[in-house]
């Protein structure tokens, strides 16, 4: 089920986390830590495992470790995200600069170094969750953007281009929705971190939007090559084509 599509309300109901990591003590901590912010916790402790319970858990976030025996945790997002677009958090090492691209490249929506704190992880997970399925929908309920033969329904959290769905992430999504609302205004790379982190991110990695930017033009654009939609401006940022 994708994750516009979830009847989850974040003030409603408490959340399900599924938390895919294989260190018992991480895994321990991680889950208690999470339970005492109101959360549900499932522990898959195999990348294996995680994918045979998804469907049985139906979280609405995943909290993805990205070492994992077996099948890693890069895999795991490649096969999750033929089904769900449940928000996922990657859990990376300190020294692994590539796993944070690559996570981002393969649909995860956000990071979080190692180690850290269980206040930054909540406050990740409570953005996310939000994003996904709370306020913002709530806000903007009704609404619909056409950018020539690209619709972007902002209450499903839905888009279409010449009526065929486009599955983008809940980071993906809000990028577009940001762009396409104001077609011809220029946002540095910070200003859409700041945007879709709504958050104080302790590692402002600016490169992260190039990524996400990369992943929506494969996905949107007829030629991402030669993008018509979300152009770059030099030196500068990113910007929705006013043509």
């Amino acid at each position: 089920m994708a994750a516009a599509d979830h009847p989850y309300n974040p003030v409603a109901m408490a959340s399900t986390i599924m938390v895919v990591e294989d260190e018992p003590a991480v895994a321990r901590g991680l889950q208690v830590a999470l339970e005492r912010e109101g959360h549900n916790v499932t522990i898959a402790p195999t990348g294996e495992d995680a994918l045979a319970r998804f469907g049985e858990v139906a979280p609405e976030l995943v909290v993805l470790d990205v070492r994992l025996p077996g099948i890693d945790g890069f895999e795991v997002c490649r096969q999750l995200r033929h089904e769900s677009r449940v928000p996922i958090l990657f859990l990376t090492a300190r020294s692994d600069e590539v796993d944070k691209v690559v996570g981002l490249e393969i649909g995860g929506d956000d990071y979080l170094v190692k180690p850290f704190s269980i206040r930054e992880l909540a406050s990740r997970i409570k953005a996310l969750l939000r994003r996904a399925y709370g306020e913002l929908a709530d806000t903007q309920a009704g609404r619909v953007l056409r950018r020539s033969d690209l619709v972007i329904d902002l209450e499903r959290r839905r888009v279409t281009r010449d009526g065929e769905r486009i599955a983008l992430t809940t980071t993906e999504f809000d990028l577009l929705r940001h762009l396409a609302a104001r077609p011809g205004r220029v946002y540095t790379r910070a200003q859409l971190l700041e945007l879709v982190r709504d958050y104080e991110a302790l590692d402002q990695d600016e490169r992260t939007i190039n990524v996400h930017i990369s992943h929506i033009r494969e996905k949107i654009e007829p030629d991402p090559a030669q993008p018509r939609y979300i152009v770059t401006v030099r030196g500068v940022g990113y910007a929705f084509s006013e043509d």
